[in-house]
C-alpha cells in the first residue's frame, strides 16, 4: 500500500521524535536502543528501514548518531549495553585479581616448603651435633632451660 507524501513526512517525524528519545536513554522495558525498538516506537514496520525502503535513511542516520554518541561521551544510551560493558571490565579485574592471587599462593607454598626443608635439615644438623658433642667427653652439658627458669629461689 502507497502512503501519502503527508503520511510520510508524519511517520518520519515520529520516527525522529522515537530517534532522540532512545538516543537520550528513554527505553520502554525491555526496549534496547536498535531500529526494532525505533520501529516499534515510531509505529512503524521495521522493513521499511532497510533496503531501498523508504526510511533506510533514517536508518543509517540513527546508527550513525548513535556511534558518534557512543565515541564522544564513551558511554551508550542502552542501559543493558552499558551493564554489559561494565561487567565485562568487573570480570576482567577479578580475573586479574584471581591470577595475582594464585601466584601469590604458589609462591607461599614454595616459600613454605623451603622453610620445611632448611627446618628439617638444621634439625639434622643439630641432632648430628649432639651425638658428636655426646662422643667427645670434654663437651659440658648445660642444665636445660626449664630447670633454670625456676631459679635458685624455687
Amino acid at each position: 500500500m502507497r502512503i501519502s507524501a503527508a503520511q510520510r513526512t508524519e511517520n518520519e517525524t515520529r520516527i525522529r521524535a522515537a530517534m532522540d528519545r532512545l538516543l537520550r536513554g528513554e527505553l520502554q522495558p525491555g526496549g534496547k536502543c536498535d531500529i526494532k525498538t525505533l520501529a516499534r516506537e515510531a509505529d512503524v514496520d521495521r522493513t521499511a528501514f532497510y533496503g531501498t525502503r523508504p526510511y533506510a535513511h533514517l536508518r543509517t542516520e540513527f546508527e550513525r548518531r548513535l556511534r558518534t554518541l557512543q565515541q564522544q561521551t564513551g558511554e551508550t544510551p542502552d542501559p543493558r549495553e552499558a551493564q554489559i560493558i561494565r561487567l565485562k571490565a568487573a570480570n576482567a579485574k577479578l580475573k586479574e585479581r584471581l591470577a595475582q592471587a594464585e601466584q601469590a599462593n604458589t609462591e607461599l607454598t614454595d616459600f613454605r616448603s623451603q622453610a620445611l626443608a632448611r627446618l628439617a635439615a638444621q634439625h639434622e644438623e643439630i641432632v648430628r651435633l649432639r651425638t658428636v658433642a655426646d662422643a667427645s667427653a670434654r663437651v659440658a652439658r648445660l642444665p636445660s632451660p626449664h630447670a633454670s627458669a625456676i631459679g635458685p629461689c624455687g
